[in-house]
């Protein structure tokens, strides 16, 4: 057996995506499918007094179209709140809102569909400042109104004060998941009147609920199995186009398929929620936390998606991890008429990193203490009271993280070499060769922890089933069905090596996710390891228990070891052995009396939701992460180039090294690109830059090899000691970077992404002491 538990497993997939013929949702076609498309508002708020679809129907190629007239079950959906309308009916409340669907014969038929409907548009004024959401008069945006949630947290003595006070506000702009494959299904209408689906999804079983609300039909007659998916980081959590193209394929009485282009992907999905942040720290004089203040806004856009839930992650992680002994945490989100945000890697966290990590470095220079040194001296322990009240449980080594990275070797100045700096190495590269004189570089560092798993309560759990059989050429075979969505974070390989590792084969096959087995729960909260592989363990252990008894129990071995075989039998390498009597057979001589077949559910410890003090037990457990990141700042273009990411994080019992090393650099090239350029500009509730052509994504110039180091202390309840590796290097990327850029310039940044505008100031030039294109000064 090779390939288990702590190897370097390949994935399954990984040939044919590397080939190019792995199916994506996009690719999937059948014959005499139609084609469809969504007619969305161009206003950010807007009445809708009239929609004529007359013209359309009767276009030829036309089979269908749909709009809020055509839903038959409830009209609204959603993740957490269902205030989302499938269709706008009597106003619009952001630009890009569905208002119809159409499916016809061909792609240019569709377009041409959506031109003929006529839809008479009201506008009305927006409302895009999160900060006026709760003004008295800002009109209710929607019937539910303009609060999704507001959660105070108080701690100790909230007005307790130190010697030391730092206060400022920060902002953060709103952040696209942008992952390559926009997204796409193909719906087929079912002669039991049900309705077949594939698409790209992060939670199959939530879509099923949503849908069968909708169409009014039983869940059981909602099918859906998960196509390729090309990313996601949060942004195919939501429902999208899964409802408007199962309505037109019932409609239509025909497969219909139904894909964004990249600008519509950009209007359809939930982006990261921006963020407007003041914070108050105070410290004794020796730089001992004492307090720690913040009021947060976060902007949810028209409607809910996972707000809530993101709001509750963003205030119990505001004083970031950290012993503090007073607090008040106070954040609310809100409704406006911008986009609606959700879930994105980090989930909540990565804003609120932001703010607390400036705001240590900031204190350290207050207290004139190492900006290392002073997060060593606060950080959080096991066995620590956090804000909540929440105890700091299992390992949690931020001390060593922060340690470990300030202790990796810099990269040599770029004056060092005989050829000295060329444009390749220096900001802007070739195109904008900066002059090297002008060049500064700084030195930053950030640390944070990341609550792993759902909270506050939710009972969350995964199933999986594992049968254990002969495969047609006589060799042992597992088989593994679950509905967890594979979105690249490689439980494709993990489920494989899991199952090798339970039950000694070698031959192992991954069933097609679908809900045809219970729900898996989302590919989110950096779960799916730690849920769905232990229930994928859970079932592995339960078919050896019982291909062991039946063993067992052919040899007339002694009731005891039938009832706990594991105690006297095990499987290895392929063979069943055992000290009674001398037991030794294959594998597949035992499996010849027929296959071994379980299924198992996992569950995690339960949580509880906050009060109304903002106190309770509300997350399962946490990863912590530390980064230093190396920037060269070009002083007159306010070019940044990343020169080097130092990482350490807390990753538990490592299942796969290199699925390990994939997650941490695609976390840390995440966070570079929200530090300083991928940013979704809105301008009076309009997206500006719905394309990559305008919103800028880290390439492969842009992201520099990691400096990774793994500290592998197992958590203790997690199947064989795991924790989830993907959120915690996008949450401390970001504000290690800009700390960076903030020692280079000398100049107080408190707006991410930073801009060259932010760093440029033609009035005030930057002109700092230190040896040009060296070490940033003392």
């Amino acid at each position: 057996m090779s390939g288990g538990v702590g190897a370097s497993a390949r994935r399954p997939d990984g040939p044919a995506k590397v080939a190019g013929t792995f199916p994506y949702a996009g690719d999937l076609r059948v014959p005499g499918m139609l084609h469809g498309r969504t007619l969305r508002c161009p206003h950010p708020r807007a009445r809708i007094r009239r929609v004529d679809t007359a013209t359309a129907r009767q276009l030829p190629g036309v089979a269908a179209v749909v709009t809020a007239a055509d839903v038959p079950g409830v009209a609204t959906y959603g993740l957490i709140i269902a205030d989302q309308p499938v269709f706008a009916a009597t106003e619009a409340r952001y630009a890009g809102e569905p208002v119809a669907a159409v499916a016809a014969v061909d792609a240019r038929t569709a377009r041409r569909a959506l031109a003929a409907i006529e839809v008479d548009y009201e506008p009305l004024p927006p409302h895009t400042d999160p900060a006026l959401a709760l003004a008295p008069d800002t009109p209710r945006l929607h019937p539910a109104g303009n609060l999704y949630r507001e959660i105070d947290v108080r701690h100790g003595d909230p007005d307790r004060d130190g010697p030391v006070v730092i206060e400022d506000h920060y902002v953060v702009g709103m952040q696209d998941q942008a992952f390559l494959a926009p997204e796409a299904a193909l719906i087929t209408p079912a002669a039991d009147g049900g309705v077949d689906l594939r698409v790209a999804t992060q939670w199959l079983h939530s879509d099923r609920e949503q849908l069968a609300a909708c169409l009014a039909l039983p869940e059981d007659l909602v099918r859906l199995t998960l196509a390729g998916v090309g990313g996601a980081f949060g942004g195919r959590e939501d429902i999208t186009l899964q409802i408007h193209g199962a309505l037109l394929a019932r409609a239509a009485g025909a497969p219909v398929r139904i894909a964004y282009d990249r600008v519509e992907s950009f209007l359809g999905h939930p982006h990261r929620h921006p963020a407007r942040m003041w914070f108050r720290h105070t410290a004794t004089r020796a730089g001992d936390l004492v307090s720690v203040q913040a009021r947060l806004v976060l902007d949810g856009g028209a409607y809910a998606s996972s707000s809530p839930a993101v709001l509750a992650n963003a205030v119990t992680h505001a004083a970031g991890p950290y012993r503090v002994p007073h607090a008040r945490l106070h954040g609310v989100v809100v409704r406006t008429n911008n986009p609606p945000c959700g879930a994105m890697r980090g989930f909540g966290v990565p804003q609120v990193t932001i703010g607390h990590e400036a705001q240590l470095d900031r204190l350290a220079d207050a207290v004139g203490l190492d900006p290392v040194e002073l997060r060593v001296r606060n950080a959080i322990c096991p066995g620590d009271i956090l804000p909540t009240g929440q105890v700091m449980g299992g390992p949690l080594p931020a001390r060593e993280l922060i340690q470990l990275v300030a202790a990796r070797p810099l990269p040599p100045s770029p004056t060092a070499g005989p050829a000295g700096p060329t444009g390749l190495t220096l900001p802007g590269g070739l195109p904008a060769a900066a002059d090297p004189s002008r060049v500064r570089r700084g030195v930053g560092y950030a640390l944070a922890y990341k609550n792993l798993l759902f909270s506050e309560g939710m009972d969350d759990s995964s199933v999986a089933r594992v049968r254990l059989d002969l495969a047609a050429d006589g060799t042992p075979r597992a088989s593994i069905h679950s509905a967890c969505a594979e979105v690249g974070q490689g439980f494709v390989a993990i489920a494989e090596q899991i199952a090798r590792t339970e039950l000694g084969v070698d031959q192992v096959v991954l069933r097609p996710a679908d809900t045809a087995i219970g729900s898996a729960g989302s590919t989110s909260a950096s779960r799916q390891t730690w849920m769905s592989g232990g229930a994928v363990r859970g079932a592995c252990v339960a078919v050896a228990d019982r291909l062991l008894a039946r063993v067992a129990r052919t040899a007339g071995l002694p009731a005891r070891v039938v009832e706990a075989p594991g105690a006297s039998l095990r499987i290895t390498a392929g063979r069943i052995v055992g000290a009674e009597a001398g037991l030794r057979l294959t594998l597949a001589d035992a499996l010849a009396a027929g296959p071994v077949e379980a299924e198992f559910t996992f569950h995690h410890r339960r949580t509880t939701a906050l009060d109304a003090a903002g106190q309770g037990d509300p997350h399962v457990a946490f990863a912590a992460a530390a980064h230093r990141a190396v920037v060269d700042v070009d002083l007159d273009l306010g070019l940044v180039r990343v020169v080097s990411m130092a990482l350490a994080q807390d990753c538990g019992t490592v299942l796969n090294p290199l699925a390990l090393r994939g997650q941490v650099e695609g976390g840390t090239a995440q966070g570079l690109g929200l530090a300083v350029m991928e940013e979704l500009v809105t301008d009076g509730g309009r997206v500006t830059n719905p394309t990559f052509h305008d919103y800028l994504l880290p390439t492969a110039a842009d992201v520099p090899d990691l400096d990774f180091v793994a500290v592998t202390e197992p958590q203790p309840e997690a199947p064989y000691g795991v924790k989830g590796v993907g959120e915690a290097p996008t949450c401390t990327a970001t504000p290690a970077i800009v700390a960076a850029i903030r020692a280079a310039v000398g100049r107080d940044l408190r707006r991410v992404p930073v801009r060259p505008q932010d760093l440029v100031d033609l009035e005030n030039p930057v002109d700092l002491p230190g040896a040009p294109g060296g070490d940033p000064p003392a």
